[in-house]
């Protein structure tokens, strides 16, 4: 049995001496201020284990890792209804292009890119005002991960307001089509709040937890979802997770991965692990340039890969 805990820190060493870190997302200005030099990992087994280096338990925004708990809270409300609004296959486009959605009637491929991820907003925001909505996510994302202390940076969420042009496009157009149902102002503001999340490596890790263990959640020792739908979901992060990186991610690390442009990658091994990684820099497709390379380490090592162990 492998010693999760010594390879844990045996990577976060490894990766503290590594020189190329990528390029942190200086197009939202609280991002562009974030040291590059940090790395946090943390590892949670099926058995409650909590394995834990690095800047694990420092605050970052999770930004798109966010939609996988977004995601989930939708399909609790409309379930399979949602696939007529959010197609469930990978873009090939960068997560915020705006041309899939004229040629195919303002239908996003996925829940993961920007489009979808503002349509899953809208579904959230039925029957609620935009605060309310963004109250429901924080309450469901601290609930997963057991944890209060989970909260909205509102100077992440102002900045990403007063920089999200491309976000505004990618709604006005898909409002065009008749595919948000509430005003695009109310949509992209529970958007940015939900991608304005902090959380760290440790919490990250925790929340995870329900895709781990077949959509249960040792947090509420009840089910959060399905079997069936936790299954799906960390099907679409192995397909869709990454952007148009997702299939370089499942050649190199091989597990359900959801990114975001803060830095941080969910990873799942089912059965076996909820991991969290964090480091600031970002390849050219907007993943964490580090955080890849250590999931990558850590899945050679524990044989963690959903296509077999390493040889």
């Amino acid at each position: 049995m492998s010693d999760i805990g010594a390879i844990v820190r045996d990577i976060a060493r490894e990766m503290a001496a590594v020189a190329q870190r990528g390029r942190v997302a200086d197009y939202i200005p609280p991002l562009a201020e974030v040291d590059p030099a940090r790395f946090g990992i943390a590892v949670v087994e099926a058995d409650g284990a909590c394995h834990l280096a690095g800047d694990a338990d420092m605050p970052f925004s999770i930004q798109s890792v966010s939609k996988v708990f977004s995601l989930t809270l939708a399909l609790g409300k409309v379930g399979d209804a949602l696939w007529q609004r959010v197609g469930r296959e990978p873009s090939g486009s960068a997560f915020n292009s705006i041309v899939q959605l004229e040629t195919e009637s303002g239908i996003p491929r996925n829940p993961f890119i920007n489009a979808g991820a503002i349509v899953v907003s809208d579904v959230v925001l039925a029957g609620h005002q935009p605060r309310e909505a963004i109250a429901e996510i924080l309450r469901f994302t601290r609930a997963l991960a057991g944890d209060d202390a989970i909260f909205v940076d509102e100077h992440v969420a102002q900045a990403e307001q007063g920089t999200g042009f491309r976000n505004a496009a990618l709604a006005n157009y898909m409002r065009a089509f008749g595919n948000l149902r509430h005003p695009v102002e109310q949509a992209l503001g529970v958007y940015f709040h939900q991608c304005a999340i902090a959380m760290s490596c440790r919490q990250l890790a925790l929340a995870g937890r329900y895709l781990m263990l077949a959509g249960r959640s040792p947090a509420t020792g009840g089910s959060v979802i399905s079997a069936a739908r936790a299954r799906r979901i960390n099907a679409l992060m192995m397909t869709c997770g990454h952007y148009d990186g997702s299939g370089e991610f499942a050649y190199r690390v091989g597990l359900p991965g959801k990114s975001g442009v803060g830095g941080g990658i969910l990873a799942i091994a089912p059965a076996r692990a909820s991991i969290a990684v964090w480091s600031p820099g970002l390849n050219e497709r907007g993943n964490s340039e580090i955080g890849t390379i250590a999931l990558e380490r850590l899945v050679q090592r524990t044989g963690w890969s959903v296509f077999g162990p390493s040889y």
